[in-house]
């Protein structure tokens, strides 16, 4: 048997591809700005992570040039050999101090924290209760665990607690949701989650990745937004999204449980540390972080008269409450062809399609940035209006 069959039998993406409809990998030549560059032309950018708008802040720029004047480039090595330098402890202690915990460690990238660090914490005893829309990296970390998974209906605290019910005694139990999910854009229901957690002695442990710099007064994400930090053992956060550049971290309060990480989880130990670039850029867009919460506000401000305005023309917007909205398309091909007009009309959205969603729900995701100002919501929501009425999706 030929292990390569099924490459050559992939024929997705070049169908894609022959029918003009193709939107992966597109090249951009400028910053993830919200105007972007993309063969020669200006672009309004809708599809973007870039929350609070750091990656182009002088600031930012300014310390990851000083700290690669400084190291270098790279690290080259893992972080419990030799690539530990004083500019990743300091950014831990900074974020441990930010998150209001004891301890945090970074990791290379967010992916490789939820993989770590479930791969290490859980074993043959231990089962994982996931909500069925968590993030690629929480059910990769689990399968590479030896584990058992449990999936409760997404956002459902008594589809939670059903499945609570399922795990025997004597097992260990850990419940890991997303605090904004990624496509979807809604939040999940921590405080009911909370009550489940203390009521069947389980673990929990929420993705911040879409949350953090955010949601809360101070911009600590879900936890935060609800009150419930004390509630949480485990919190993740990236730093490819509010942050600016590229990696993640796990905090905590329980010292015993992050000496653990730090020295089983593999995704830490067997990659190369983060360059001291990205640990600079850190450090500064968290400075920015809590000295601009205006930034927040005005994040706020954009998201909330686009999802006023999308739904007011029409589109569902499957209940988002966040900056990521996305708009119901319907089949695969119609959201493709939506996200192709777009990008030909001047606007860069990202179609998800099955089997990131189910057959029939295909959406156009738009995510907001604090740097969009209402001249580019207001070209995009024209353009979003011409081609929803042209497909008949409005």
């Amino acid at each position: 048997m030929d292990v390569f069959q099924k490459c050559r039998e992939f024929t997705r993406a070049q169908e894609m591809r022959d029918a003009g409809m193709y939107q992966m990998f597109r090249e951009i030549g400028s910053p993830q700005d919200p105007v972007v560059t993309i063969d020669g032309q200006k672009v309004i950018m809708l599809g973007s992570n870039n929350y609070l708008g750091l990656t182009s802040h002088p600031k930012v720029k300014e310390a990851a040039i000083a700290a690669t004047r400084k190291y270098g480039t790279g690290c080259a090595g893992s972080r419990i050999l030799n690539g530990t330098l004083d500019v990743h402890v300091r950014l831990e202690e900074r974020l441990a101090n930010f998150m209001n915990r004891k301890t945090a460690l970074v990791f290379s990238t967010g992916y490789g924290v939820n993989v770590g660090v479930l791969s290490c914490l859980l074993d043959r005893h231990d089962v994982a209760i996931l909500d069925k829309m968590d993030h690629a990296s929480i059910i990769d970390g689990v399968r590479l665990s030896y584990g058992k998974a449990l999936k409760f209906r997404h956002n459902d605290p008594d589809d939670l607690e059903k499945k609570l019910k399922l795990v025997p005694d004597g097992k260990g139990k850990l419940i890991v949701v997303d605090g904004v999910f990624s496509m979807e854009g809604d939040i999940t229901p921590l405080p009911e989650i909370v009550k489940h957690k203390k009521t069947y002695g389980a673990g929990l442990f929420v993705d911040e990745a879409h949350s953090l710099g955010v949601f809360g007064e101070h911009g600590r994400g879900i936890t935060e937004h609800f009150g419930l930090e004390e509630d949480v053992d485990l919190i993740m956060g990236t730093f490819s999204k509010s942050l600016a550049t590229v990696g993640g971290f796990i905090t905590t309060d329980d010292l015993d449980v992050m000496d653990y990480i730090k020295h089983t989880a593999r995704s830490q130990m067997f990659t190369a540390a983060i360059p001291p670039s990205a640990a600079a850029a850190v450090e500064a867009a968290v400075d920015i972080l809590e000295a601009e919460p205006e930034r927040r506000q005005q994040l706020w401000d954009n998201t909330n008269y686009m999802k006023r305005e999308l739904e007011g023309l029409g589109f569902h917007t499957c209940g988002s409450q966040s900056p990521v909205i996305p708009l119901l398309t319907g089949d695969d091909i119609a959201t493709y062809t939506m996200a192709n007009r777009l990008h030909e009309e001047g606007i860069f959205v990202n179609p998800v399609v099955t089997p990131a969603v189910p057959p029939g729900h295909g959406v156009i995701r738009t995510s907001y940035m604090a740097t969009h100002k209402r001249e580019h919501l207001d070209q995009a929501l024209g353009v979003i209006a011409k081609v929803g009425r042209e497909l008949a999706i409005i």
